[in-house]
């Protein structure tokens, strides 16, 4: 037993430097540092998916027959796509031993996930939403791995641009704030001013039928005394 886990941290190890050497796309992953077998992973949401903006994590467990036999995979983050904290049926993971071939590494289980992730095939674990509901979930993604103690300690890189990121959202929120306020502003002044204007518009009016009125008199009055010099 303890030749087989000294296997698979020999193994875990060589694939932790090809990681640092050659990283998979969208995805960062560090073992637990009193658990080698315990790997978590971070996916960053590829751009134009559902998943944009999204930070989500997860968990790998290896089995200590590692390489020889797959690890088991969970989703942590609420993310649209996967059963949170349930193992998932992959071609990759522990549900289909057969399937698995001892060549692949800790970066082929990340590019296969990832690769799953964005696709629309069910299986075991999987979970069916919108596009919008993965959007939902992909902006509400941030606070909810600030919250998660080992997500922090693991990836203290990606804490810091998540907090950037939420700054930048507060930013934009109140900027939109401010110029809602102020469109009010100008609406108010708007109708104040065009009820100002109402009561002056009103007399004007009234004095411009008096001036008529007085001056269609006055041309029949004229009228009439020229009908009667006649």
């Amino acid at each position: 037993m303890a030749r087989k886990t000294n296997s698979a941290v020999q193994r875990l190890k060589q694939d932790y430097m090809r990681l640092k050497r050659d990283p998979v796309p969208y995805v960062i992953a560090e073992p637990n540092p009193s658990n080698i077998l315990e790997w978590h992973y971070c996916v960053k949401g590829p751009e134009n998916t559902p998943y944009e903006g999204g930070f989500y994590h997860g968990k790998l467990i290896f089995p200590r027959e590692f390489p020889f036999l797959p690890p088991s995979i969970y989703m942590t983050t609420p993310n649209g796509r996967f059963k949170v904290n349930t193992r998932l049926c992959l071609s990759i993971s522990d549900f289909h031993p057969d399937t698995w071939n001892p060549a692949w590494s800790v970066a082929t289980i990340l590019t296969g996930l990832l690769s799953f992730m964005i696709e629309k095939s069910p299986t075991l674990g999987s979970i069916n939403t919108t596009d919008w509901e993965k959007r939902q979930y992909a902006s509400q993604s941030l606070e909810f791995n600030l919250r998660d103690k080992i997500f922090c300690e693991l990836f203290p890189d990606t804490v810091v641009e998540i907090n950037v990121e939420l700054e930048r959202r507060k930013k934009l929120d109140q900027q939109s704030r401010q110029q809602s306020t102020t469109s009010d502003m100008s609406s108010l002044v708007l109708e104040q001013s065009q009820r100002d204007q109402s009561p002056l518009n009103g007399a004007m009016t009234n004095l411009a039928i008096i001036v008529g009125f007085a001056a269609f008199a006055y041309t029949v009055k004229y009228v009439l005394r020229n009908i009667a010099w006649e």
